[in-house]
């Protein structure tokens, strides 16, 4: 199956980092979410209870990025995927990539940031 919900561009202040001052300042994150999800009743039935609610899955990600505070934006990636895949049982697999534009990186970069795909054990991609 190839079907696919994403969520390009969530914009999150979240304290993680393995500097002192990004635990006190924070910096600006931003969030790709990629769902892998079967959306063939949701074209037949046209009905949000056959697919998942975008604003809720924000809303998770969103609070699971943002409650615990990590030293590396891999752990914060690995909680979102987590939590979206604990709270949406639909989703098969999800693609999480968070930017970190603001890296304490001595170096010009337009982007730095990690990218993991989860999925449900029982599942078969």
């Amino acid at each position: 199956m190839s079907d696919r919900i994403f969520i390009n561009g969530l914009s999150l202040h979240a304290y993680h980092g393995v500097m002192a001052y990004e635990a006190k300042v924070g910096q600006t994150f931003t969030i790709d979410l990629e769902l892998d999800i079967d959306l063939a009743d949701a074209a037949r039935s046209d009905k949000v209870m056959d697919t998942v609610s975008y604003d809720k899955v924000v809303d998770c990600a969103s609070r699971a990025f943002c409650d615990r505070r990590c030293r590396l934006i891999e752990a914060a990636a690995g909680q979102v995927a987590d939590a979206v895949l604990a709270g949406f049982p639909r989703v098969r697999m999800i693609k999480v990539t968070i930017h970190k534009p603001h890296a304490p990186i001595a170096a010009t970069f337009s982007d730095v940031g990690v990218t993991l795909v989860r999925a449900r054990s029982d599942s078969r991609s």
